[in-house]
């Protein structure tokens, strides 16, 4: 339930590329792994953004060296200040995970 509250409020308030670094920690948490497949018309849809807004956020993550990505994948090369780049929901919702033993 936190997690969906935190997700609605988010894709309202939060900019671009913030939401763009939560979603990818989110998903990063889940898989464990650096690279995970997704386009940017699927992260489009899961942060309420069009594709080329988030080719811009994801161009302004690559530039910074938090993330890199090609045709279908995308994967984190810096987790630490990918962290501090995404919105305060991130750490919330992954506090919550981590109390309820899920993470």
């Amino acid at each position: 339930m936190i997690q969906s509250a935190y997700n609605s409020f988010c894709n309202r308030h939060h900019e671009i590329a913030q939401r763009l670094a939560r979603w990818l920690l989110t998903c990063h948490d889940r898989i464990q792994k650096d690279r995970m497949p997704s386009t940017h018309e699927f992260l489009g849809f899961m942060i309420g953004a069009p594709r080329a807004t988030v080719t811009l956020a994801a161009g302004q993550l690559h530039n910074a060296g938090f993330i890199d990505y090609t045709r279908g994948h995308v994967t984190i090369t810096n987790r630490a200040e990918l962290e501090h780049s995404a919105c305060e929901c991130y750490r919330v919702v992954r506090n919550e995970f981590r109390r309820l033993g899920l993470l």
